[in-house]
């Protein structure tokens, strides 16, 4: 079992280890939907922050509220999640069937297990049920209008986000994440942000 007093966790890291000095953890380790994986590896209360970078599209929404909740189980007080999703309300007919449920092919490619495409309503408000207040960070609203509020990449960086995404140039938008912390109530400590 891991402590640490400011413990931060990636789970389905999927090989990339951009975030530096968290645990860096795949499903067959850390399964969102395994709650004895969670109880092998952590004690309750005792994670500062979550990122998941495109891993909660992989779940219904039912599951997604269900590992919403074990990830409230195991933050701390005042801790987070943040997570990147592909976004339903971005107007790219190209990025819509790349990332669309079952993927745009082959069994292989990494999209073919997506199971929903969140808009940001639907990713809110699975957060807010498993008790979390929610921040949005990066998100399109329903006239495909993109909003983006400021948030540190020491929190968590999102490689498919508006600032580092390479396909992102010149003002234009080519990939975006809906992004957001969803955030446990109580007193946040300072060393659970990268501040």
């Amino acid at each position: 079992m891991t402590t640490n007093i400011d413990l931060r966790v990636v789970v389905g890291s999927g090989g990339s280890k951009n975030n530096v000095g968290w645990v860096h953890t795949e499903k067959d380790e850390l399964n969102l939907l395994k709650r004895s994986d969670w109880e092998r590896m952590f004690a309750p209360n005792s994670i500062c922050a979550i990122l998941a970078e495109h891993v909660w599209e992989h779940l219904t929404y039912e599951e997604g509220i269900e590992a919403a909740k074990t990830c409230y189980d195991f933050l701390k007080p005042g801790g987070y999640v943040r997570c990147a999703v592909p976004d339903g309300f971005f107007r790219n007919e190209a990025y819509q069937n790349l990332v669309k449920i079952g993927g745009p092919g082959p069994a292989d490619h990494p999209a073919a297990g997506h199971k929903i495409v969140h808009t940001y309503r639907t990713l809110q408000s699975m957060f807010e049920e498993a008790g979390f207040h929610v921040r949005l960070l990066e998100y399109c609203d329903e006239d495909g209008e993109f909003h983006y509020n400021d948030w540190g990449e020491n929190d968590g960086f999102i490689y498919r986000s508006k600032r580092f995404d390479h396909r992102n140039q010149n003002g234009e938008l080519g990939f975006v994440s809906l992004i957001i912390d969803a955030i446990k109530p109580g007193e946040r400590r300072s060393s659970c942000r990268g501040e």
